[in-house]
């Protein structure tokens, strides 16, 4: 097996620090890596739609949901700030792809929601975007694809509890 290059940098801290524990290095390096090698990659059927994947977890966020979202609950359903939301948003709407609507009651409110053309979108993108992950992860079996997919999901709980990035 070829090493991978946090292996190469963990020898070379090793070499400098025999004593020194790179254990966290190699696993929280290689989920790092992974994740900034997965975002080059660009998630190439939503790039072929003119989108990106912010802008499609915003309206996948809508169409999960199955309602019109405000702004801050699409900034907390997405993970991303309202600024971001609110850019988002607008290149969304300019695309005719959402819509939004001005709550009756409260004139600082408003509601987006997903136009046909959005739906339409999203119904058809996601089974090719799911497709385009399959094969992203095809070197894995599934047996090792559930098992780090548990792995991951604990570290994310541990994580999201001791530093306050969960939801809700």
């Amino acid at each position: 097996m070829t090493d991978d290059i946090v292996a190469s940098v963990v020898r070379q801290w090793q070499a400098v620090d025999p004593a020194l524990d790179t254990g966290p290095m190699e696993l929280i390096g290689r989920i790092n890596r992974c994740a900034a090698l997965l975002q080059q990659a660009e998630d190439a059927p939503l790039r072929a739609a003119g989108l990106n994947r912010a802008e499609f977890d915003l309206l996948g966020a809508m169409r999960r949901t199955g309602r019109e979202l405000t702004p801050g609950e699409l900034a907390r359903e997405t993970f991303s700030s309202g600024a971001a939301v609110t850019k988002r948003l607008r290149v969304l709407q300019d695309a005719g792809l959402i819509a939004r609507r001005g709550d009756a009651r409260d004139r600082r409110v408003v509601h987006v929601g997903l136009t046909g053309a959005g739906r339409e979108l999203v119904d058809r993108l996601l089974p090719e975007q799911l497709a385009y992950e399959r094969s992203v992860l095809s070197g894995l079996d599934e047996e090792a694809r559930s098992a780090l997919s548990g792995q991951l999901g604990a570290l994310l709980v541990q994580l999201e509890g001791r530093l306050g990035g969960g939801r809700r």
